[in-house]
């Protein structure tokens, strides 16, 4: 059982969802505009939101990029906007699927059930022993010997550094905010931290040579690391 998050202004809509996901034996929490969402997602803390873009108050795209800042989880954007542009947009802020309204219940229901065995691979590797090297290419990270290596030559990574690349490695394809690498890198929330991210960033592509440029930045968001990349490079 997963505890889900639904945040739509149509009460009907609303409703439907939740009766069908309990059905699949979720726990179901409903938010019918922007802060409710917000404040419901600090409490529960879901394991996946489906979130509405247009809401009343603070609109999707703004609770995407409140929730990436201190959230993991994923999120499923619901829109009637069906321009290719929309949809990269959402994509961009933080979303992890999209889903065009109006849309069958049951290929949500389906998306839903994917992006639950990305939180469950998730949480699988958070339980694994942390010593286990991760491999990518040429590039091989030692998290419990705090070493990393490049076609077979140590890098002189910093452990802000060291932190970062494996938080990237652990989660392809998942955008990370500043303000979340802000709080995870360093605890705190200080002026100027959001530069700091980004000079850690450019010091870390450039020692990975190649390999950096699976490091992609998410223009007004933040950072996340692109395996496909380094096919194109």
């Amino acid at each position: 059982m997963a505890r889900i998050l639904i945040v739509e202004d149509e009460a009907a809509l609303s409703d439907l969802v939740r009766s069908h996901l309990e059905k699949e034996g979720h726990a179901v929490d409903q938010a019918f505009d922007g802060n409710q969402a917000l404040a419901c997602a600090d409490r529960t803390r879901p394991d996946v939101v489906i979130l509405d873009w247009m809401l009343p108050g603070l609109d999707g795209l703004t609770v995407c990029r409140e929730l990436r800042r201190k959230h993991l989880m994923p999120i499923l954007m619901l829109t009637a906007r069906g321009d290719v542009a929309d949809r990269v947009t959402g994509l961009q802020v933080g979303a992890d699927d999209y889903l065009g309204k109006p849309f069958s219940i049951v290929e949500l229901a389906a998306r839903v059930a994917s992006l639950l065995r990305r939180v469950a691979l998730d949480r699988a590797a958070a339980t694994t022993d942390s010593s286990q090297p991760i491999t990518f290419g040429p590039l091989v990270l030692d998290p419990g010997g705090h070493r990393a290596t490049l076609a077979g030559s140590s890098l002189d990574l910093s452990r802000r550094e060291m932190d970062l690349l494996e938080l990237l490695l652990q989660h392809p394809g998942r955008t990370f905010s500043r303000d979340f690498l802000v709080e995870r890198l360093w605890g705190t929330d200080f002026d100027g931290l959001d530069r700091a991210v980004d000079t850690q960033m450019v010091r870390l592509r450039r020692k990975l040579g190649d390999v950096g440029a699976c490091i992609e930045t998410v223009w007004g968001v933040g950072y996340r690391f692109r395996p496909e990349l380094r096919e194109t490079t």
